[in-house]
């Protein structure tokens, strides 16, 4: 794949960078660099190697899906101005 003028600028017009009109030749062989690269790995061998969470084999620390401190809804509308069956009350704003 091959990046030309007009993707260069409009991949900076996407990415909000101001890129000048002097810089764009250079900044297409770069990504042309980049996007070389990236084909470059698409041909490398990989069957056979498993996905990675991390660079050192380790097993993910898990805890258990349980509620720990529920029941505290009169304590969480406690400091609201007004409250009603521990549900925040707010000024209409939708008529």
């Amino acid at each position: 794949m091959s990046v030309d003028a007009v993707t260069v600028r409009r991949v900076a017009r996407l990415a909000r960078i101001a890129v000048p009109e002097e810089d764009v030749p250079a900044m297409q062989a770069e990504l042309n660099a980049i996007l070389g690269f990236v084909e470059q790995l698409s041909q490398v061998d990989v069957s056979g190697v498993e996905p990675m969470t991390s660079v050192t084999p380790m097993e993910m620390k898990k805890r258990k899906d349980e509620v720990t401190d529920g029941d505290k809804a009169a304590d969480i509308v406690a400091n609201a101005p007004v409250s009603e069956d521990n549900f925040f009350m707010v000024p209409k704003v939708v008529e």
